[in-house]
């Protein structure tokens, strides 16, 4: 079942957490609807397959930067920080498990060598001096 860590300031959701472990034959959404990062986690077997399709051009609006850190092999610790920007989580991630980050600070430490993830965020990019502020 994923974690969801909710602010201590205003009660309102800040990230998700989701470990390899709680991945099940169900498809579970690890995000709200009305988030813009939307990622679901399904465990598969043979013959599953879907049709081919492919997606819409759609006009959406966003102000936010939002990112998901899902690790392949390694480690890391991952701080995470309220509106306030005080300590509000610190978690291990490992290899299969999925952070999805709505609005929470966050920063992380490589505990073994050879780490890899991937890092997913909405965009475009504009940069660091337009998209982020140090904590």
């Amino acid at each position: 079942m994923p974690i969801n860590i909710y602010s201590k300031i205003n009660n309102e959701l800040m990230l998700v957490i989701n470990k390899k472990s709680d991945i099940t034959e169900n498809r579970t959404d690890l995000c709200p609807n009305d988030q813009f990062l939307q990622i679901s986690t399904k465990k598969l077997n043979k013959p599953t397959s879907f049709k081919a399709h492919k997606h819409l051009t759609l006009t959406r609006s966003t102000d936010i930067t939002q990112e998901a850190w899902i690790v392949l092999e390694g480690k890391i610790r991952a701080f995470f920080y309220d509106i306030d920007d005080s300590l509000l989580y610190e978690t291990d991630l490992i290899a299969g498990d999925c952070a999805v980050v709505f609005k929470a600070g966050h920063s992380f430490e490589v505990i073994y060598d050879n780490t890899i993830l991937y890092e997913v965020k909405n965009g475009p990019y504009y940069g660091q001096e337009k998209d982020k502020v140090y904590i």
